[in-house]
């Protein structure tokens, strides 16, 4: 008998707190049947990035109105509900408690099983939800806190090839619009002034092509940025917009040329196992940057790989991708208790070396 799964999925792993309720029906596509986010841009925007303890205080305040809406929008109520899935980790870990509170308090008060998800999951089975792509893919996991090439085998089965070594690309965009006076998020600022500059008025570095991996980085990228600047700032006393629009456009393109020679790298190796239907696929909040999109597409059409990325909305951090892969671990058979805690770090692949070294936490990537 083909079996119908309604989730309710939780997420407060940064600075959105969302629900979403999704339902599956067998292998059949899934459904999103509503999707609540509630960003706190406003709260953060005077301090220049995310501050975990308001952050949290927020989540907190918030999570009960988003499941309400949630439902509401489905037009279901809990009784309807077949689980829970929650974000468990990585993240902020007061955000990431406050989602696993809420969910126990509901799976616990409506007897319904817990699906603690990783957040890096949900964004890497998203390709599944909006399309239903066989495994194997390549993910390209890119965004504000990761950057990550995965081979993705099954719902827990995660091959990583490569990632960043220090900054992900959304930190860094984020820091470059800072280091400009341009407003935050600093990813749709510094496209927005980049698409009016000239990327080939500053020459930035394109780190580690020189070496055959698929690791990345990108902090240097940050401080060759300001290093420009503050030459600049010398020479003539400040930034006029062109000045801005031009480091921006160089920036970009230099991240943009280091992940496309990456990629390539990565489905090098990816397609040396010879899948059925390869494909690249990329989420995350910077994959809804245009021209990273546009350079990866190119780059497919070269390879003869296909090329998915999600809508825009499901690339940020959303609950459908949470609920999603909870469908899928529970599928698998996989079921949390009231001992599931919350985790601030997670890694995918665990059996490769942590990219970004360990600690009393564990690896941090």
């Amino acid at each position: 008998m083909t079996q119908t799964l309604t989730f309710l999925g939780l997420e407060s792993s940064c600075d959105d707190t969302a629900a979403a309720v999704v339902r599956q029906c067998g292998t059949a596509p899934a459904e999103i049947l509503s999707s609540v986010v509630f960003g706190q841009t406003e709260l953060h925007s005077a301090f220049g990035g995310v501050v975990p303890e308001i952050a949290a205080r927020a989540h907190a305040e918030k999570l009960d109105t988003c499941v309400r809406d949630a439902l509401v929008q489905a037009d279901l109520t809990l009784d309807d509900l077949d689980a829970v899935a929650v974000t468990a980790g990585p993240g902020l870990i007061g955000g990431v408690l406050s989602g696993v509170m809420c969910a126990k308090g509901i799976a616990v008060a409506k007897g319904l099983p817990l699906i603690g998800v990783n957040h890096l999951v949900g964004h890497a089975l998203t390709p599944r939800l909006t399309d239903g792509i066989d495994y194997p893919y390549l993910m390209l996991l890119v965004s504000g806190g990761h950057c990550q090439y995965l081979i993705a085998r099954g719902p827990e089965d995660f091959t990583r090839l490569g990632g960043t070594i220090d900054d992900a690309p959304g930190e860094a965009f984020d820091k470059t619009a800072r280091l400009l006076g341009l407003p935050q998020p600093g990813g749709p600022s510094v496209q927005a002034a980049a698409k009016l500059g000239d990327p080939d008025r500053f020459k930035f570095p394109r780190p580690l092509l020189n070496r055959p991996d698929c690791n990345l980085s990108f902090s240097g990228l940050k401080t060759a940025l300001m290093r420009m600047r503050d030459q600049i700032v010398a020479e003539q006393g400040g930034l006029t917009r062109k000045d801005r629009a031009d480091l921006c456009a160089g920036f970009q393109s230099a991240v943009v040329d280091t992940l496309i020679k990456k990629t390539e790298r990565a489905l090098t190796l990816y397609l040396a196992e010879s899948p059925r239907n390869p494909t690249l696929a990329v989420a995350g909040g910077v994959a809804a940057n245009t021209a990273i999109r546009e350079g990866l597409m190119t780059l497919c059409a070269q390879l003869e790989t296909d090329f998915l990325a999600p809508p825009l909305a499901l690339c940020t951090d959303n609950a459908a991708m949470i609920a999603y892969a909870g469908i899928e671990r529970f599928r698998a058979g996989a079921r949390d208790g009231m001992a599931l805690s919350a985790r601030p770090r997670w890694p995918l692949d665990k059996t490769s070396p942590a990219l970004l070294g360990s600690g009393k936490k564990g690896a941090k990537a």
